[in-house]
């Protein structure tokens, strides 16, 4: 039988624990320093945003700016659109893709006033703009928005349209 002495014994519990010890602190901070995001999205996730949207005229058809749809999606319409016709779905509809897609959100549509304006409360997160200008030149806006916070605007203006077409 081999025996220890009783400072070898100690010493060596002791360094089994600080090496314990020392492995928590670690990984401790590690944790620590990681960002926080996922708990901020969840929170801003649920959060509401007045979403104000200014039609700075790009053109001087002013008459025309009173009659302008709005619509908020919150996925990319036009891409799964695009996604849906392009890789057919046996029994499945466009609506209940579209659908499936939202995960529980719903589409937003709104005019603007006279003056070019309109005001939406929607949930934090990626919606996507999409509004037109018919005339003599059709103008037609589709915007990414990445929307926080408590209020947020949007300008449509000339430097942001997605396509400029002109009517024969």
């Amino acid at each position: 039988m081999k025996t220890t002495s009783i400072p070898y014994t100690v010493l060596t519990v002791f360094l089994r624990a600080a090496l314990v010890a020392a492995l928590f602190a670690s990984g401790w901070l590690i944790y620590s320093k990681l960002p926080h995001q996922a708990a901020k999205d969840t929170l801003n996730a649920n959060a509401e945003t007045t979403l104000q949207i200014v039609l700075r005229s790009p053109t001087d058809n002013g008459a025309e700016a009173l009659d302008i749809a709005v619509d908020l999606y919150p996925i990319d319409i036009i891409a799964a659109r695009h996604e849906y016709f392009t890789e057919r779905r046996a029994g499945k509809r466009f609506d209940d893709f579209v659908s499936e897609r939202m995960k529980g959100r719903a589409p937003i549509s709104a005019k603007l006033d006279k003056q070019g304006q309109t005001s939406v409360v929607v949930s934090a997160g990626t919606w996507w703009l999409h509004a037109q200008l018919p005339g003599e030149e059709n103008l037609e806006w589709r915007l990414r928005l990445d929307v926080s916070g408590r209020k947020q605007t949007v300008e449509l203006t000339s430097h942001n349209i997605y396509t400029r077409t002109r009517s024969f």
